[in-house]
């Protein structure tokens, strides 16, 4: 019985391994790839470029029109051809809007026209060129570069579906699918099991540890869906951006746009629940009369200073991490030997086993934080 219980062990610990060294596999051949065609152009291996870690990095945790997925190098030519995705896009410029798919770029090869595809998958009279991911209006399908080697290429007002707005729907349809489901088992009063026994604890503790204490009373029903909707939206992408391979892979939580947005819905929510002694301790906060005019912009500061602080403590310890993961697995390719690798490979475990709980602690400051600042807003005033 108990040399069964061992194998069955040591089968699960096996096959755990063997997956976790797979997706570092992956992840280091995406990686050394990743260095030829940065930029967006495939190039020829024998050419010997020289491994440029900052720039690899910065692709691979910056938002990209596609969604990349592996290579392929041909044997011959040794031309390395990448697979991925492609991704609408959609651009509005001169009172017209556009939409074509991402792989009418070629990788940034060409210019996107209706002269210039045979299959145009749009009917606009506007020339696009892509570089370094960023789009660029072109009349003769090339860029005009200024001393510094910046395109001085007019950019059309883009709101294409990029990588991380991919993910972003992806991790919204896997949080209706999850939550939907639960809802329809509490329904039928069925016992927690799977998913949701695993989800439960978790709900119950943002209600009972971070929503309860925080808000006063019983106001704190009113915002519980907002919290639960927040706390989960940046665990589930936090999860899914270590994954190296599709659906995963986006760096949603680390986009800093993404964090302004549900910093200004926290602040939006604070400002419009805040109570009469919410606001009359900002206007006119109880101090002696003379330091009135420095404590009333000091207040005023903090209503934004506050979801500022949030915004930016979620976008910097996400990307920190993608940077130290990515920095460690380019030691690899930066002293060009295999020696390296078990000591970068190690490090990068030990690195992801602690990126699975700043995952879900960024998740609980976050939303942790957003109940602190509700329930000073809404605290009756003794």
């Amino acid at each position: 019985m108990i040399v069964t219980v061992c194998q069955t062990i040591n089968y699960k610990l096996m096959k755990r391994v063997i997956t976790i060294f797979s997706i570092l596999l992956f992840t280091l051949s995406s990686i050394a790839n990743e260095g030829h065609h940065a930029n967006g152009d495939t190039t020829n291996i024998a050419e010997e470029e020289e491994f440029n870690a900052s720039e690899v990095i910065m692709h691979h945790i910056s938002d990209a029109h596609n969604w990349h997925l592996f290579d392929i190098t041909n044997k011959e030519t040794g031309e390395v051809k990448p697979i991925g995705i492609p991704l609408p896009i959609i651009v509005f410029y001169k009172g017209q809007l556009d939409i074509f798919m991402s792989s009418e770029f070629h990788e940034g090869h060409s210019s996107v026209s209706r002269q210039g595809n045979k299959y145009p998958t749009y009917r606009g009279d506007n020339e696009y060129i892509l570089y370094h991911d960023k789009i660029y209006v072109s009349s003769n399908g090339e860029l005009n570069f200024d001393e510094h080697h910046h395109p001085t290429n007019v950019q059309p007002i883009d709101i294409s579906i990029t990588k991380n707005i991919a993910a972003m729907i992806f991790s919204a349809i896997l949080l209706l699918v999850v939550f939907i489901t639960m809802a329809r088992m509490y329904k039928g009063n069925k016992i927690p099991r799977g998913i949701q026994g695993f989800l439960e604890p978790i709900v119950l503790f943002v209600v009972n540890d971070i929503a309860k204490p925080n808000i006063q009373g019983d106001k704190y029903k009113k915002y519980v869906p907002f919290l639960l909707t927040v706390f989960f939206f940046i665990w589930f992408n936090n999860m899914l951006g270590i994954i190296p391979i599709l659906p995963g892979g986006a760096n949603v939580t680390g986009n800093i746009a993404v964090t302004l947005t549900l910093a200004v819905f926290t602040m939006l929510i604070t400002n419009f629940s805040g109570n009469k002694a919410y606001w009359g301790h900002i206007i006119a906060p109880p101090v002696p009369k003379w330091l009135l005019f420095i404590m009333v912009p000091v207040e005023l500061i903090s209503v934004i200073s506050k979801p500022f602080a949030l915004m930016i403590r979620l976008f910097a310890n996400i990307t920190a991490g993608h940077i130290i993961v990515l920095s460690l697995i380019s030691l690899i390719f930066i002293f060009k030997t295999i020696f390296i690798s078990p000591l970068s490979v190690g490090f990068v475990l030990f690195i992801d086993i602690i990126e699975l709980l700043v995952a879900i602690l960024q998740a609980y400051i976050f939303t942790l934080l957003s109940a602190l600042y509700i329930g000073m807003a809404v605290q009756e005033h003794h």
